[in-house]
């Protein structure tokens, strides 16, 4: 298949879009049972494609769903369906995907979706389907042999290390067989023999290493396969596979401006990876780099302990906390609360990672507070490729006005 870039002619017509979207009124109450309709027909006539998927496909018949209104929302933006889709592209490859897999996956996906269009599917909808899926699919492919030709589709690893940090806790190092290149700030996904084909996101905690090896900080979900099998069951020795590393979250060209990082949880990992290459960078020689640690109990503040004394090292770094949830004098207080306490941060770079709910709270307090859109960094928490923003930088003179 050839790739789609955004120079090529547009993936779709004006009225393939507008035939494409108007369909989702139609289909759209039924669209969390057309994706199990979907993955019933995928498995009947291709049983070969099972064993790419996990056991259980609650989780996936989701993210279908997700990943397929993301392309219809970006159907007439080329240059974002592009971004997009090659970023889901690359994704795939630890699965298995190949090109020859989506014409199939293509078929019955227009079958789910003329079953469930019921009397409102017509051929100029399929064919406005076709041409967008296949648009998407061209894109994925090509992105995904371009990506095979520099780095494998996955890294066989083992740990290295494994300690308890705390009730639900554990820090991992793994060790992969060959070179893993990452930068400070991005995340891996990582499948454990304990559930295989189920991958799970998490984040270096540091900055990369000569030898290559990976330390991650993971909290057991209730009800995680992933998470409670690498913090109670995982030992040194057990093998583990990391797909390539994603995300956006990583320091950028500041022209001067100082530093504000946020995190609540274990998304102080990535953080944590940020600050010590800031370190290695020199960057806290010439501004000032400020970190904000959110908790709803003093119990919870993870890692405070450890960034304490990294501040130690480090004199161009303030630690400061916020526990919502405990009267603590000197702590309590919201992440928004205590951010607005101690700002302003309009001419800060701010980099935050942590539950959806502090996300998204410490997102709008800075925005509130004059912080532009894009001088606010952040990978979002749960399914970052489905959800991440997507669009160009600012114009540079547009940066160095602010």
């Amino acid at each position: 298949m050839a790739s789609l870039t955004p120079a090529a002619q547009p993936p779709v017509s004006a009225e393939d879009v507008a035939l494409v979207r108007s369909s989702l009124a139609v289909v759209g109450p039924h669209v969390a049972e057309m994706a199990g309709y979907f993955y019933d027909i995928l498995f009947t006539r291709y049983p070969q494609l099972r064993e790419m998927f996990p056991a259980e496909l609650d989780v996936q018949r989701e993210r279908l769903v997700r990943g397929l209104l993301r392309i219809v929302e970006l159907v007439d933006d080329p240059a974002n369906l592009v971004a997009f889709c090659s970023r889901l592209g690359r994704g795939h490859r630890k699965f298995g995907t190949q090109s020859a897999h989506y014409p199939a996956v293509g078929e019955c996906l227009l079958q789910a979706l003329s079953h469930y269009a019921g009397p409102a599917w017509s051929p100029a909808l399929a064919g406005a389907w076709h041409r967008a899926y296949t648009a998407a699919a061209n894109v994925m492919a090509g992105a995904a042999d371009e990506d095979a030709r520099h780095r494998p589709a996955v890294w066989q690893a083992h740990i290295v290390e494994h300690v308890h940090r705390g009730p639900g806790i554990a820090e991992i190092t793994v060790q992969p067989q060959q070179p893993y290149p990452f930068v400070a700030g991005q995340y891996v996904s990582i499948e454990t023999p304990w559930a295989p084909r189920l991958w799970r996101h998490y984040s270096p905690a540091h900055a990369p290493r000569p030898n290559s090896q990976l330390t991650f900080h993971v909290r057991a979900v209730p009800g995680g396969k992933v998470s409670n099998a690498l913090v109670h069951h995982a030992r040194p020795g057990d093998p583990v596979r990391l797909g390539p590393p994603e995300g956006d979250m990583v320091l950028r060209p500041t022209a001067g401006r100082d530093l504000l990082f946020v995190a609540g949880g274990t998304g102080l990992a990535p953080i944590r990876a940020l600050i010590e290459q800031a370190a290695q960078d020199g960057i806290g020689n010439s501004q000032e780099v400020s970190l904000f640690i959110g908790a709803r109990t003093a119990d919870e503040l993870y890692g405070l302990n450890d960034m304490l004394r990294m501040s130690q090292r480090y004199h161009w770094l303030r630690v400061r906390a916020a526990v919502s949830h405990e009267r603590i004098v000197g702590l309590e207080g919201t992440l928004p609360e205590v951010l607005a306490e101690f700002g302003p941060w309009y001419r800060h770079e701010a980099y935050l990672c942590g539950p959806p709910q502090m996300l998204g709270e410490a997102v709008q307090a800075l925005r509130r507070h004059g912080v532009p859109p894009h001088h606010i960094h952040y990978d979002p928490w749960d399914v970052p490729v489905l959800t991440a923003p997507l669009g160009p930088p600012p114009p540079a003179e547009e940066t160095e006005q602010l």
